[in-house]
């Protein structure tokens, strides 16, 4: 059974950081993609950054470039959000997710899914 256990959220000023993890278990995933999302409320679940697990290829949404840094551990089956110069626009309830797949922006692609960790940047 696939699990994928979200870490690291809290509540940070505007301007701070955070780190996300992500702990995947269950199968292999050398062959997946991993993505982070986020959701605020009322607002449509978006893509924030994915990474390649074979590859290290790492994909970025333009708000959060310059910003986050996605990263693996292949010992630890970790995946990673490094969250720096944090804005209060950045707050949401950030998701992990598993898939098999070309295009790594669409939510509906992955297969996986974690349960979320909330993250809230006060101004």
């Amino acid at each position: 059974q696939v699990q994928l256990v979200e870490s690291g959220g809290g509540l940070v000023q505007a301007g701070g950081s955070l780190r996300l993890s992500c702990a995947a278990s269950g199968r292999t995933f050398s062959s997946y993609v991993m993505g982070w999302f986020r959701q605020a409320p009322g607002k449509e679940r978006e893509f924030v950054a994915a990474i390649r697990w074979s590859t290290g290829r790492t994909y970025y949404a333009d708000s959060v470039k310059g910003r986050f840094t996605i990263s693996r551990d292949n010992a630890k089956n970790t995946v990673y959000l490094q969250m720096n110069s944090l804005k209060p626009e950045d707050t949401a309830v950030y998701y992990c997710a598993a898939g098999t797949i070309l295009v790594v922006t669409p939510a509906a692609h992955y297969d996986y899914w974690g349960q979320g960790t909330q993250v809230t940047v006060s101004s």
